[in-house]
């Protein structure tokens, strides 16, 4: 029957960890950018900013799940 724990191959256990274990790290990083301007008393424009630059990074990775999930890669 294969390695199994709990019925999921590691193959399940690495896309539920991949999925939800990012999706949280991504909400923890955005958490700490809006601390770091709240923090920082950066006004609107100022955490607009900060979100816009500090976040491309988690965007783009986004974005490359939702491609692959489109494409069905």
């Amino acid at each position: 029957m294969g390695n199994t724990v709990f019925g999921y191959t590691e193959a399940q256990i690495a896309q539920f960890g991949l999925t939800f274990g990012i999706g949280a790290f991504i909400l923890y990083m955005l958490f700490i950018v809006f601390n770091l301007a709240r923090e920082s008393k950066a006004g609107k424009f100022g955490t607009f900013v900060l979100f816009l630059v500090l976040s491309f990074g988690m965007l783009g990775f986004l974005a490359k799940n939702l491609i692959q999930w489109i494409l069905g890669i």
